[in-house]
C-alpha cells in the first residue's frame, strides 16, 4: 500500500528538501440536466484530457485559470506539478461510468505525484454527474480525504457555479472569476496560486464563509459590466474593502442544473477571521436579496427580434438565441431564429447550426435540398427545410489569439459546410460539431465577413458579447424555447431549493 500524501509530505520536509511542490488538478463542465443526452468520457477527451507535464505544455499560455496557476507559482519559485485535467463541452449530466473513471483517473495520478505541500483544483462549480448531483464537492472531498487535513487547498470556480457546503468544506478556499463573459480566468488562477504561496509561507490562514440566499440571478442579467449586476458588484466591494478580507466572491448561478444547489451564492475568505467572514458574506447576501427584483429582465421573443433587427440604424445587430445556448449546453440545431429571418424576408444574414447529417450531404458548388437542424429534439424548433447552393467546404479547425468567455485558443468545429439561401439572403454555417459562439475566428476563419451582415445569429446570452463586441452594432437578447430558455420560471425543477425567488414570490 501506497503511503498517504501527509507521511511522504513529512518525509521530504525530514529529508531536507526544502522546495514547495503544489498540484494542479482540474475538473471541468457546465452540465444541463434538462438535455436527455448523457455526457460521456469521449466528450472529454474530444476537449481537454491531459495528465502531467501535457497540462504544461497545452495550458501554461493560455488564457484560462490553469495558465494563471502555472504563472503565479512561477512568480513565486513553488514547483508546479500538473496532475489531471479534463473538460468537456456543456452538454448534459455525465454518465455515472465516465464519471467514476474520471475521478479515478484523477486520484491515481494524484497518488503517483508524490509528496506535495498544497493543491490549486480548478473545478467549474456546475458539474452533475448521473451518480453525484453535486459532482464537485464530491471530486474535491475526495482529493482533500487523500491529501489530509493539512494540506492546503485553492480552488478556482466559474461564477456560474451552484456553489455547495461540500465545496467550500474540501477546500481552504474558492474565488470566482469577476466577469462576465469571462475575460479574467488567467487573472483569477494567479490569484489563486498567490494566496496559496502566502499560506504556504505562513503570511496568511484563509478561512471562508458560504451564504446561500434563496434567490437565483436571471441568466440574461448575468453581464457583469452593465447594469444592475455591476452595480451588486460595486457595493459588494465596497463592503469587502476590508484589511482582512482576502478575496470575495459573487456566484452567480447555473439556473439549468435542477439540483438542490442551484442559485446564487457569496464567498468570503479572510486571513484567519471567521466571524468576519461570516458577517461580510452575510452582509452581501443581504444587499442580494434586497436588489432581487432588479434582475428580471424583460424578454423580447423571437418575431420581435428580428423585426427590431431590420428597423436597427448600425448592423450588424446579433441576435442572442439564449434558448439554444450552446454555452449552457444546448443542442447547437435550433431553428427557430433562422425561420423567422426567413419569414421577415431578411436579408444579409447568417446562423450557425449544428447539423453532422447536412454537412454529409454538401458538395462543393452543388444545389440541394436540405433538412437543416431541428434534429436533436422536439424543444428547439423544426427542421427547416430549404434549397440551397453550397459555398465552401472545409475542416473546421480555427484558433484564437484573444482572452475570450471560457478560456479556449484552439477549436474544432468538425467537418464544416457554409451554405446560402437559394435566394442569397441568408448564409448558413453547418457544423458536424456543436461548438459555442466564443470567437469571430469562428466566422473569419473560414471566408465570412462579419461586418458586410445586418443579422447574426449568436447561440448563446452573455459569453458571445466578448467576440462580437468590435463588430456589433447593437445586441438582443431573444427568448427563443429550448433547454436553456431565459425565462427559468419555463423550466421544469424537481430538486431545487424552495423557497426561492423568482420562482416563488417570497
Amino acid at each position: 500500500m501506497l503511503p498517504s500524501l501527509i507521511a511522504l509530505k513529512h518525509l521530504n520536509l525530514l529529508s531536507g528538501m526544502k522546495s514547495k511542490r503544489v498540484g494542479i488538478v482540474g475538473l471541468l463542465q457546465e452540465s444541463n440536466t434538462f438535455i436527455k443526452d448523457k455526457t460521456t468520457l469521449e466528450y472529454f477527451k474530444e476537449d481537454l484530457y491531459l495528465v502531467g507535464e501535457d497540462i504544461r505544455e497545452h495550458m501554461a499560455d493560455a488564457p484560462h485559470e490553469v495558465g494563471g496557476f502555472f504563472e503565479g507559482l512561477a512568480t513565486s519559485e513553488i514547483e508546479a506539478v500538473p496532475i489531471f485535467l479534463a473538460r468537456a463541452i456543456p452538454y448534459g449530466v455525465i454518465e455515472a461510468a465516465s464519471f467514476d473513471s474520471l475521478v479515478n483517473s484523477m486520484l491515481s495520478e494524484l497518488q503517483r505525484a508524490g509528496p506535495l505541500d498544497g493543491i490549486l483544483a480548478s473545478p467549474h462549480g456546475a458539474t452533475v454527474a448521473e451518480n453525484h448531483a453535486d459532482a464537485d464537492g464530491y471530486w474535491l472531498g475526495k482529493v482533500r480525504k487523500l491529501v489530509g487535513p493539512e494540506i492546503p487547498i485553492i480552488a478556482t470556480i466559474d461564477p456560474h457555479a451552484n456553489l455547495s457546503s461540500a465545496m467550500v468544506e474540501a477546500t481552504n478556499a474558492i474565488i470566482a472569476y469577476s466577469t462576465n463573459p469571462h475575460l479574467d480566468q488567467r487573472d483569477t488562477g494567479r490569484k489563486a496560486a498567490d494566496l496559496l504561496t502566502k499560506t504556504l509561507r505562513g503570511e496568511v490562514r484563509p478561512t471562508q464563509a458560504a451564504v446561500f440566499p434563496s434567490t437565483a440571478i436571471n441568466i440574461q442579467s448575468q453581464e457583469t459590466s452593465k447594469a444592475p449586476l455591476s452595480d451588486f458588484y460595486q457595493v459588494a466591494k465596497a463592503r469587502a474593502d476590508q484589511a482582512k478580507v482576502l478575496s470575495h466572491s459573487i456566484v452567480l448561478g447555473f439556473p439549468y442544473s435542477d439540483v438542490p444547489e442551484m442559485g446564487s451564492s457569496i464567498l468570503v475568505v479572510t486571513d484567519d477571521d471567521q466571524p468576519l467572514a461570516d458577517e461580510t458574506a452575510q452582509e452581501i447576501s443581504n444587499q442580494l436579496w434586497e436588489q432581487r427584483h432588479s434582475f428580471e429582465p424583460d424578454f423580447v421573443n423571437a418575431s420581435q427580434a428580428v423585426a427590431k433587427a431590420l428597423q436597427a440604424d448600425s448592423f450588424p445587430v446579433v441576435l442572442l438565441d439564449m434558448g439554444d445556448n450552446v454555452g449552457g449546453g444546448s443542442p447547437g440545431d435550433g431553428t427557430t431564429l433562422l425561420a423567422e429571418l426567413n419569414n421577415q424576408n431578411a436579408s444579409d444574414s447568417f446562423v450557425c447550426i449544428y447539423d453532422a447529417e447536412a454537412v454529409s450531404q454538401a458538395s462543393p458548388g452543388g444545389e440541394l435540398e436540405l433538412s437543416i437542424g431541428g434534429k436533436s429534439d422536439s424543444l428547439h424548433g423544426d427542421s427547416f427545410c430549404t434549397r440551397v447552393r453550397v459555398l465552401s467546404l472545409h475542416d473546421g479547425m480555427f484558433s484564437e489569439t484573444e482572452a475570450r468567455h471560457g478560456g479556449f485558443t484552439d477549436y474544432d468545429q468538425g467537418s464544416t459546410a457554409i451554405v446560402e439561401t437559394i435566394d442569397g439572403r441568408i448564409t448558413i454555417m453547418l457544423t458536424s460539431k456543436r461548438v459555442p459562439p466564443f470567437s469571430l475566428k469562428q466566422l473569419t476563419t473560414f471566408g465570412i465577413n462579419p461586418k458586410q451582415l445586418k443579422v447574426i445569429v449568436a447561440k448563446g446570452v452573455i459569453a458571445p458579447l466578448a467576440a462580437y463586441r468590435p463588430i456589433a452594432g447593437s445586441f438582443i437578447h431573444v427568448d427563443t424555447p429550448g433547454v436553456t430558455r431565459a425565462d427559468m420560471t419555463k423550466l421544469s425543477y424537481a430538486h431545487r431549493r424552495k423557497p426561492m425567488f423568482p420562482f416563488e414570490n417570497i
